[in-house]
C-alpha cells in the first residue's frame, strides 16, 4: 500500500489503483509507524483473527480480541499497538469506488459517516449477526487472493454486502459517547504537539515546555495526551527516540554512542538500559542481527499494564 504524507504530518493520503482502488491483506503485529497518531484519508476494516490488543481512536480506547470487527472513519485520529500474538485482516479502500452505489443507496457509507451518532467504531461482538459479517470478509480475502476472472466485482459485490449489513443491524440508537471524550480542540492540540515532538524528537522537552505549546497546564496537558494517545507526553518521546535510533542502528555502521546522543539520550549508558529494557535486546544485538529486526517497541506497554511513567531520557 502506498501512503504519502500532507502537509500535516498526522493526515496521510493512500493512493489507490483507480480501477480496483482497495488493499487487502493480513498484518503479524503492529509496526512501529501504526503506533504513531496518524489519519488518512481511506476508510478502514479491521478483523482480528487472533490475538489481542487495543486501539485508541479520537482519544478512546477500544480493547479487541479474535473475531473482533472495527471501522476507522477517513481522518479519525489513531493508533494500535498489540498485547500479544496479533494477527489482524486490514482492509483499506477508497469510498469514492461507492460512487456509484450511492446514488441508488445513499446510506450505504453511514456507518463511517455516521461514526460517533450511530456506529461505534468496535461492533458489537455479541451481536447475532456478527458471524454473517466474518463470513463475507473470510470470502472476500479469499476472492482477492485467487484474482480469478472478474473477481474485482466479486470483492466489490461482498463489501457491499458487508456495509449494507452494518448499515442495516449494528445502527445503535441514543449512541452515548464515554465520559471525558476528547473534543475537537483537544485533538487539534495533541495532533499540533505531537507533530512538533516527532519532528524534534531529540530536543530534550519538558513537560512544562510541551504543555506551553497547548496553553494547557502541565497536569491537564499530561492527562490530554495521555487518554489521546494512550502514554504519557515523556514516554512518547522516549518511544520517538527509541524508533529513530533503531532505524539508524539497522540502516548504519555508525558508532552506538553517536546514535545514542543524535537521538537524544544524554548517556549511552542511559540509552543502552531504556533500550533493552523497551526492545528487549541490547543495541548491539540489533546491528547483528538485522535481518530479524522487527520493532519491539509495543512491548512496553503489555510491561506497564497502560501506566507510563515518565523516565529521565
Amino acid at each position: 500500500m502506498e501512503i504519502i504524507l500532507t502537509e500535516d504530518r498526522f493526515r496521510e493520503k493512500v493512493l489507490f489503483p483507480r480501477e480496483y482502488p482497495i488493499y487487502l491483506e493480513d498484518t503479524i503485529g503492529v509496526t512501529s509507524h501504526y503506533q504513531r497518531l496518524h489519519a488518512h484519508d481511506a476508510l478502514e476494516i479491521n478483523m482480528i483473527k487472533s490475538g489481542t490488543g487495543y486501539y485508541r481512536i479520537n482519544g478512546e480506547r477500544y480493547d479487541f480480541r479474535e473475531g473482533d470487527i472495527l471501522l476507522i472513519n477517513s481522518n479519525d485520529l489513531h493508533c494500535a499497538y498489540e498485547t500479544g500474538n496479533l494477527v489482524m485482516q486490514v482492509i483499506t479502500f477508497d469510498p469514492s469506488w461507492f460512487l456509484g452505489s450511492l446514488r441508488c443507496d445513499p446510506d450505504i457509507l453511514c456507518p463511517f459517516k455516521e461514526m460517533g451518532l450511530s456506529f461505534n467504531n468496535l461492533l458489537d461482538r455479541d451481536h447475532p449477526k456478527m458471524d454473517e459479517l466474518r463470513g463475507l470478509l473470510l470470502l472476500m480475502q479469499e476472492e482477492h487472493g485467487s484474482e480469478r476472472r472478474s473477481y474485482t466485482s466479486i470483492v466489490y459485490a461482498y463489501l457491499l454486502q458487508f456495509l449494507v449489513k452494518v448499515n442495516r443491524y449494528f445502527r445503535v440508537d441514543n449512541l452515548k459517547k464515554s465520559k471525558g471524550t476528547i473534543t475537537a480542540p483537544q485533538l487539534e492540540k495533541i495532533r499540533h504537539v505531537t507533530r512538533v515532538m516527532e519532528q524534534r524528537f531529540a530536543y530534550p522537552w519538558t513537560l512544562e515546555e510541551l504543555a506551553a505549546l497547548t496553553y494547557l497546564s502541565p497536569s491537564r496537558f499530561s492527562d490530554i495526551f495521555r487518554r489521546t494517545v494512550g502514554m504519557s507526553p515523556l514516554m512518547y518521546l522516549i518511544h520517538l527516540r527509541l524508533e529513530n535510533a533503531y532505524g539508524l542502528l539497522e540502516a548504519s555502521d555508525r558508532k552506538i554512542v553517536d546514535i545514542a546522543l543524535e537521538c537524544g539520550f544524554r548517556t549511552l549508558s542511559n540509552f543502552n538500559r531504556l533500550f533493552k529494557r523497551h526492545m528487549g535486546t541490547e543495541p548491539r544485538n540489533v546491528r547483528n542481527k538485522a535481518n530479524t529486526a522487527c520493532s519491539k517497541i509495543v512491548s512496553v506497554y503489555e510491561q506497564l499494564s497502560g501506566e507510563f511513567a515518565a523516565e529521565e531520557c
